[in-house]
C-alpha cells in the first residue's frame, strides 16, 4: 500500500524532518468505510505524545486539498515501536543485525517463512542467516517482514547477583 501514498510522501516528509524526525512510512488502512492515513514518525532518541498531537495538526493542514483530505480519510500518527515493519530498502538496511520473520511468496529454498537475522541488504533483496544457512530474500518476493524484539532476561527482583 505503500505506492498510494507516494504522492504526499514528500510533502509530509519534508515537513517532519523539519521537525527534527524521519518519516518511517506511511500507509493506507481500513476498509472502503473509514479509511485513514497512517503516518509513522520516529527519531533519534523515539517520539513523545505531545510531539505527534503537534504534527498532527501540520500534517492535517498539509493535506487539506489533497486526495487524502481528512474529510475524507482520518489521520493515524504513530511511531514504529519495539518490532517494525520492513517495507521499504531503508526499512531493511536499518535493520541489520536484527531478528526478523520474514514471509514470501513464492518459496524461497523451500520455505515461504524465514526467521534469522539481518546479515546484509541492497536496493533489490536481504541476505538472512536463518538457522540451517543464509538465504538472499528478494524485495519483490515478501509478502510481509518485521523485526522481532528480543526480550532480555534480568536479574529477579530482590535477588542479589
Amino acid at each position: 500500500m505503500a505506492e498510494v501514498a507516494d504522492d504526499i510522501w514528500e510533502s509530509i516528509g519534508g515537513y517532519v524532518g523539519a521537525e527534527g524526525l524521519e518519516l518511517y512510512d506511511l500507509e493506507v488502512a481500513g476498509g472502503r468505510g473509514e479509511p485513514s492515513l497512517r503516518v509513522v514518525v520516529d527519531g533519534p532518541d523515539g517520539v513523545d505524545l505531545d510531539h505527534l498531537a503537534d504534527l498532527s495538526r501540520g500534517i492535517d493542514r498539509l493535506l487539506v486539498d489533497t486526495r487524502y483530505d481528512t474529510t475524507k480519510y482520518g489521520l493515524e500518527l504513530t511511531s514504529p515501536g519495539l518490532e517494525r515493519k520492513l517495507r521499504r530498502p531503508e526499512h531493511w538496511a536499518g535493520a541489520v543485525g536484527s531478528k526478523v520473520v520474514v514471509k514470501t511468496r513464492p518459496e524461497i529454498d523451500g520455505s515461504r517463512r524465514h526467521e534469522g537475522e539481518i546479515v546484509s541488504t541492497d536496493e533489490t533483496s536481504a541476505e538472512v542467516a536463518v538457522e540451517d544457512g543464509t538465504r538472499t530474500i528478494p524485495f519483490n518476493d515478501v509478502t510481509s517482514a518485521r523485526t522481532v524484539y528480543v526480550w532480555q532476561k534480568g536479574a529477579k527482583p530482590g535477588k542479589k547477583e
